[in-house]
């Protein structure tokens, strides 16, 4: 079993079972599919907490290249997964499920008109300018 932490602002998301993905750089073992995954919020700290009692089964894992710059608006240049590049309206929708709606991350100081902007600040912020690799790991409830 593969357990994933996850940011304050994504707790009542991931709980709510709204946020049913995520994006992780490459590491030894993601989980695969089939395979129950533990979520959590500030896994390795004294706040630590289960954040779906039941825990949901992955069901894929696909490679994801973000591309980020600062000199662009909305910062995220593109974003292709298994190496199909998502289209602009595509974009949005991956940003909203990844969860950075604008309804959804006002809270937490994001002032995002579109889940486009919200994610590329955030992504600025955390992974800065270039290219990331990683994967993409999709869950559903249990």
């Amino acid at each position: 079993m593969v357990a994933y932490s996850f940011k304050a602002m994504f707790g009542p998301q991931v709980s709510g079972l709204i946020k049913l993905q995520t994006v992780r750089a490459d590491r030894k073992r993601h989980a695969r599919p089939g395979e129950p995954v533990q979520l959590y919020q500030g896994m390795r700290t004294v706040h630590c907490r289960k954040l779906v009692e039941a825990d949901p089964i992955c069901t894929r894992v696909r490679s994801i290249e973000i591309a980020v710059s600062d000199l662009m608006p909305g910062a995220i240049v593109s974003v292709a997964i298994e190496g199909i590049p998502l289209h602009r309206e595509e974009i949005e929708l991956f940003c909203r499920a990844d969860g950075f709606a604008p309804s959804c991350v006002f809270d937490f100081g994001m002032r995002g008109g579109t889940a486009r902007e919200n994610m590329g600040f955030f992504w600025l912020q955390h992974h800065g300018v270039g290219r990331f690799e990683g994967k993409l790991i999709e869950w559903e409830p249990a």
